[in-house]
This record gives structure tokens, C-alpha cells and sequence, in this order.
């Protein structure tokens, strides 16, 4: 299906890589072509309101449609600017109606598109079966990756951010430091083939707009609708993985029973269930698992599930109006700690920490959070890849640096080979 899309200068590839996690849907699903297109006008005067154009644009089409949700769209939803460089570009909003959506679900392949009939799913099948698998290669990294601000000027920032905590300025900042590489050409569907092989995923996905490019291996759901059913799963709370049982166990255990970890994760379950409330019928918002323990390919993540049932009369972008962005990649609470961001922090997000998924012809929903990922703006030959922790009164920046360390690991491996 990867291979197969290449054809096509915008699409948006998923793989659950065969994890058995509750609310999965599909296998895999590739969108690919555009019939239209949704890219707000952010040029004229005032901010536009973004989401309702994305309400009508999926009532006009009354189809399936991908896009994202780019981290900056947060200066629409809040009193908010972003004035940092950004080096890849995506637009805040952009979601596209498909020529073709193909679905993998166990044991069978549902392929549909803009006027098909079964002959034209038929001819789809057979050119992806025809389609020769590749498995390009990417030259060994023989070069530094840059970032806005080193070791020691990471700490004093976490440390001047712990002092507004003391204040009282907030409880919980999740903070990001970029790592970038300018004019590098690589082969972003190498890329990615070579990071989900590495970091397989329950969220991982390909994507593609034009010149930019997403390679992303990301463990977070940020929120599901299906019917009125609506569910959001935090991550906070990390651990590297063991060599062996025994050690896998100790491990796992010291985040369960770690105090630091499960403040972060319940500040944020808050925060949720906070951002859920005003589209969710009263009543109806719950805690359905409180910090589980998720094993991933790389490390160990604490985990949470909480539901609600959507109100009479809101659609899908009433919950992202109030839900976004996560509170896992922000903190608590939301508009103060996305002001000591903005002052912290010396990249735009984009891409990162926003989300990525689809809307179904009926209005289901279902997005990832995007990190653990790869963006490549292949006109400038620019690569990017960002990773952050959550910053308490409790952390040790030591431990923080650490931490951002074991998160990019993986993506650094993938470009050193």
C-alpha cells in the first residue's frame, strides 16, 4: 500500500502494527489523491476560525477525509501568537478529501474511492499486489544534529520553569527541544520504513503533503469518536525498556509505583476530563484505567483511558475545539503553561504535538498525537525531529535531559543507522 501511494504527491498512510489495543479500529488504512481540499486562508485580517470551516467542509463532502491538526491552530483557539522559526512548514489546518481509502482489517482489504465502482477497487488491489516492496536505504548520518539550545542551557530553562511552578504559575509544562539537520536530501519513505521497523507503533503513520513529510512512530491516541462515544488516552510517565524479565519487571514496576510519574499522569487526566466536559452530556465523563502500564518497542508508558458521551447537537469539532491541543503535550493549566512555551521553547512546534487522523463519511473520528516523529520539508532539505518531558516541582532537569535522551533515541538510530 506504502509503495503503491507513491504516485500520489498527498497522502496519509497508518499502521496499528499489530498492536491488540483496545478501540482499534483497522490493521492499516491508506488515503490517497485529492478529490478537494481544505487549507484555510490565514492571510486576510482577523484569525480565522479554522475548525468551522472544517465542520462545513466535511458536511459538503459527506465522505471520508485526512488531515492534521498542526500545533499552532492553538493561536485560533486562545489569546495566543507564535513568532519561533519553523523550518518544515506544515500548515496549522489542512485535511483532504481522498481519491481512494483503502482499509486492512483481519483477513480482508475494503478498498473504496470518489465514484468507484468494484471494478476500479479490483484494479486498485491488483496494482498494489503488482507493486514491487522496496526497501531503500539511508546513507549512515555522518553529521552533528543541531539544536536551538545544549545540555546546560536545557537545565537552567527547566530549572526557570520549576520557579514558576513555586509560584504558583502552573503545576505541570511539557517542555521540547528541537533537533535539526539543514540541507540533507533523503528518501522520506526510507525514513519511515526504517523507523516503524525500528519503533513499531500503535499510532505510526506516513504522510505526505506535497513537499512536506511526516515519518511518525507515535505510542498516543488523542482522541476517538465513534457514535457519541468519545475517548482520549494520555501518556505521561516513561521508562526505558529492561534486558531482561527480571529487569523488565523492576522496571515496570518503579514507574507504577513512581509518585513523580503518577502526579504527572493525573494532572493530566484532570485536564482531560476538563477539556471533555463541555461537549460531553452531563455526567457521563469517567476514568475508565488510571496509569496503566504499556509496553512499547523502546521503553514503558503509563497510560490512561478517560470517556465521555457526546451531548446532543456537537459534532467532532466541538471536542477538538475544547480538547486541543492535548494536555499531554501542553500541561496544566492549558493557556498559562502554552504562554511560558512560547517563552521557553526557540522552535515552532508545527507539526509536532498536534495530531493526525481522519473523520469518517458518518463523523466518527479518530487522531493520534504526533511524536515520536520525523518531519521533512524536502524543498529546503530540511530534517526535524523534537522531544519534550513534563516538567513538576518534583523533576531533576538531569533526569528531564534523560529522558528527552531515551525519547529520541530511537529516531537518532534510525538516522545513524
Amino acid at each position: 500500500m506504502l509503495d503503491w501511494s507513491k504516485q500520489f504527491n498527498i497522502c496519509c498512510f497508518m499502521d496499528s502494527n499489530e498492536y491488540a489495543a483496545s478501540y482499534t479500529r483497522y490493521e492499516a488504512l491508506l488515503a490517497a489523491g485529492v478529490v478537494s481540499e481544505l487549507l484555510p486562508d490565514t492571510t486576510g485580517n482577523g484569525a480565522p476560525d479554522s475548525l468551522t470551516q472544517l465542520q462545513a467542509f466535511h458536511r459538503h463532502v459527506k465522505d471520508w477525509i485526512f488531515g492534521h491538526l498542526g500545533y499552532d491552530l492553538k493561536n485560533e483557539l486562545y489569546p495566543l501568537t507564535s513568532t519561533h522559526p519553523d523550518g518544515i512548514a506544515f500548515p496549522n489546518l489542512y485535511f483532504f478529501q481522498p481519491e481512494v481509502v483503502l482499509l486492512v482489517l483481519p483477513g480482508v482489504v475494503q478498498i473504496g474511492g470518489w465514484n468507484y465502482q468494484e471494478a476500479d477497487a479490483r484494479k486498485v488491489y491488483d496494482a498494489c499486489m503488482r507493486t514491487p516492496i522496496t526497501t531503500g536505504g539511508i546513507p549512515p548520518l555522518r553529521r552533528t544534529l543541531q539544536s536551538p539550545f545544549d545540555h546546560a542551557d536545557y537545565t537552567g530553562r527547566v530549572k526557570a520553569l520549576q520557579a514558576h511552578i513555586h509560584r504558583g504559575d502552573c503545576y505541570e509544562i511539557n517542555f521540547c527541544r528541537e533537533h535539526f539537520l539543514p540541507d540533507i536530501a533523503l528518501n522520506p519513505y526510507s525514513l519511515f520504513q526504517r523507523l516503524n521497523a525500528f519503533s513499531p507503533a500503535p499510532f505510526a503513520a506516513f504522510y505526505r503533503l506535497r513537499n512536506q513529510y511526516l515519518a511518525c512512530a507515535s505510542p498516543e491516541r488523542f482522541v476517538q469518536q465513534t457514535g457519541r462515544q468519545v475517548i482520549s488516552q494520555p501518556i505521561k510517565g516513561t521508562i526505558r525498556r529492561g534486558n531482561s524479565v527480571a529487569e523488565e519487571d523492576r522496571l515496570k514496576a518503579l514507574l507504577r509505583n513512581s509518585a513523580k510519574e503518577r502526579a504527572e499522569n493525573i494532572m493530566v487526566v484532570d485536564l482531560v476530563r476538563n477539556d471533555l466536559t463541555p461537549t460531553a452530556s452531563r455526567g457521563s465523563v469517567a476514568v475508565t484505567e488510571l496509569c496503566g502500564i504499556y509496553t512499547f518497542a523502546q521503553v514503558h508508558h503509563m497510560i490512561s483511558t478517560v470517556q465521555a458521551m457526546l451531548a446532543p447537537g456537537q459534532d467532532f469539532t466541538d471536542i477538538i475545539r475544547h480538547a486541543f491541543p492535548m494536555g499531554s503535550m501542553t500541561g496544566a493549566p492549558k493557556l498559562r503553561v502554552m504562554q511560558l512555551i512560547e517563552q521557553y521553547e526557540s522552535s515552532k512546534r508545527g507539526l509536532f504535538s498536534g495530531a493526525l487522523g481522519y473523520v469518517t463519511p458518518g463523523g466518527d473520528m479518530d487522531f493520534n498525537v504526533v511524536i515520536r516523529s520525523m518531519l521533512y520539508n524536502a524543498s529546503e532539505q530540511y530534517l526535524s525531529f523534537t522531544t519534550g518531558s513534563a516538567i513538576t516541582f518534583r523533576s531533576d532537569p538531569e533526569q528531564e535531559w534523560e529522558e528527552c535522551l531515551l525519547k529520541a533515541s530511537a529516531m537518532r538510530k534510525v538516522l545513524e543507522g
